[in-house]
């Protein structure tokens, strides 16, 4: 039988070895999932990369259990001869979320570059949308907010104010196809109040048959201001 002290030496050496402290090779829990990488204090830091048991793999920076750094997260993909990923994010991370500068991907045709503040959209970013527009400009908790630009398939693009995800202020509409161009002031994605004039109708594809009539106005912008504060005096 072990005399004490002994015995409290092997608990010591015991214990030291399950400390989980340094590079491991890859440690399974009982969850399903699995880590390869660094450790420090029996918690994931520095490098390391994580496969759960959802399928998703995450290889990047470590800090106290939490993806802090830089990292990429990727799905595996069903397969019978080899392993495939698709990738879902790379970029910055803090406290186990989205933060800092990243790319996201919500599928093939659609994805998200820019600035991220805990896991939402914030900051400059830039969106590639499926159905070819694209939208670069401010973000605010995950929704286009401040000032940009949206550009339709067709090249026709919106510059301007949004809120909420939706047009909502002053802003300028392109008719690239037709050669015109709306400035005025939208309220929830609905121009309310503005004007419309030519805008480089001789390049344009798809030109109007009839040509914008004269506005014969003594004091047209008073007018329009005074519809303006209209419609911002509504939406108060």
């Amino acid at each position: 039988m072990l005399k004490g002290k002994q015995s409290n030496q092997l608990w010591k050496q015991w214990d030291a070895k399950a400390q989980k402290e340094g590079i491991h090779k890859t440690v399974y829990f009982a969850h399903g999932d699995e880590y390869s990488g660094d450790w420090k204090n029996n918690k994931k830091s520095g490098k390391g990369t994580q496969r759960r048991k959802d399928g998703t793999v995450y290889d990047g920076d470590w800090k106290d259990d939490k993806r802090h750094g830089f990292g990429t997260l990727a799905m595996r993909l069903k397969s019978e001869k080899f392993d495939q990923y698709r990738k879902l994010y790379a970029g910055g991370w803090k406290n186990d979320k989205r933060h800092g500068y990243g790319t996201n991907y919500y599928r093939e045709d659609q994805y998200y570059e820019g600035e991220w503040y805990e896991d939402k959209r914030s900051g400059w970013g830039r969106m590639y949308y499926s159905d070819g527009s694209i939208y670069e400009g401010e973000w605010f908790n995950d929704k286009r907010n401040g000032q940009g630009m949206h550009r339709l398939s067709n090249d026709n693009r919106y510059e301007g104010s949004w809120k909420d995800d939706k047009k909502h202020g002053s802003g300028k509409f392109f008719y690239l196809d037709k050669g015109q161009v709306y400035q005025g002031t939208w309220i929830d994605d609905v121009p309310k109040c503005g004007s419309l004039e030519g805008f480089d109708e001789e390049r344009a594809s798809n030109p109007p048959e009839f040509p914008i009539p004269v506005c014969t106005l003594a004091d047209r912008e008073s007018v329009l201001q005074e519809g303006v504060s209209q419609v911002l005096s509504e939406d108060t």
